[in-house]
């Protein structure tokens, strides 16, 4: 694993959990900003994800 895509995990995690929260306490702003976060998430780990196999297909 690269740093991209433990990043993104954890976005992707601290946003599934502002979500959450979001949504206890009642609050749209809240659940679209953790919504957002995943998203970015997403998006980071996919490119970690591409920056690996690079890698690892310049290595065979």
């Amino acid at each position: 694993m690269n740093k991209d895509q433990v990043k993104g995990t954890l976005k992707e995690a601290a946003g599934k959990v502002q979500e959450g929260a979001g949504v206890v306490i009642g609050s749209t702003e809240q659940r679209v900003k953790g919504i957002k976060k995943q998203v970015d998430g997403k998006v980071q780990k996919a490119v970690g994800d591409i920056k690996e196999a690079v890698t690892d297909s310049s290595k065979k």
